[in-house]
């Protein structure tokens, strides 16, 4: 493939990776490919090679004879991914501490401090996820947190759909939480801070348990029929 063509796919992956990280595309949505290349006046063999990038990084199924799907996890798996950022997440975080700034933790203050003081859902999960990758931004385990930015990639409209139901006490919950995992930080104490993590997402995945309707409501509208790119920006214009 030449380095245009190259350029081309990884300019598509990216904007059908932002609509489905920003909910856009929903789980289960049905991408269809002559609609996207027209959409963004392009052939469809940047597209076609767009989503074979962003089916490695789990967001998109490619099914013979059906054609390419945001991804959609089931109850099981959104445990599992779970259970297994537990696991991964306070080794990225352990190996990042000795080498965080004092910069790096003011940044994670100000996070903090907007995630307070913020009421709105998409901004919290864009706020909350650099939280904690400015936590993460020490490390030099680049394939862990590659690891982990595809778990957070794969469960992020579970966890919108989450905190759209759960309100305002669950806000409070994750803000304390924070303070905790925060605090552990500033004073470069790995274990406590690891503790708190874990204890952090394990929380969440319990609570994620309890409210297995999520899945449904992540999932793309009339019942979980396929929603195209089409449909998709027409419902972003309005």
């Amino acid at each position: 493939m030449s380095t245009t063509s190259q350029v081309a796919s990884q300019r598509i992956a990216d904007v059908l990776a932002a609509r489905i990280l920003d909910g856009t595309l929903a789980p289960g949505s049905r991408i269809k490919q002559d609609q996207l290349a027209d959409e963004l006046s392009t052939s469809r063999i940047p597209v076609r090679e767009a989503l074979r990038i962003l089916e490695t990084r789990g967001l998109v199924t490619l099914r013979a004879n059906s054609g390419a799907w945001v991804m959609s996890l089931s109850l099981p798996d959104l445990e599992m991914s779970y259970e297994i950022r537990e696991r991964i997440e306070p080794l990225l975080l352990a190996d990042s501490i000795p080498r965080l700034t004092d910069e790096h933790v003011a940044r994670m203050r100000e996070l903090q401090a907007e995630i307070v003081a913020n009421d709105d859902v998409e901004r919290f999960l864009v706020l909350d996820r650099e939280f904690h990758e400015v936590s993460y931004a020490g490390s030099e385990a680049t394939h862990l947190a590659g690891m982990v930015r595809g778990l957070w990639d794969t469960t992020q409209p579970y966890r919108r759909a989450f905190v759209r139901q759960a309100g305002t006490q669950e806000s409070w919950v994750i803000a304390a939480e924070h303070d905790l995992i925060l605090d552990a930080v500033a004073r470069r104490d790995v274990d406590i801070a690891t503790r708190m993590l874990t204890v952090h997402i394990r929380r969440t995945r319990l609570a994620l348990l309890e409210h297995p309707e999520v899945i449904e409501q992540s999932m793309a509208p009339s019942g979980g029929a396929p929603q195209s790119v089409e449909s998709a920006a027409s419902s972003r214009g309005r």
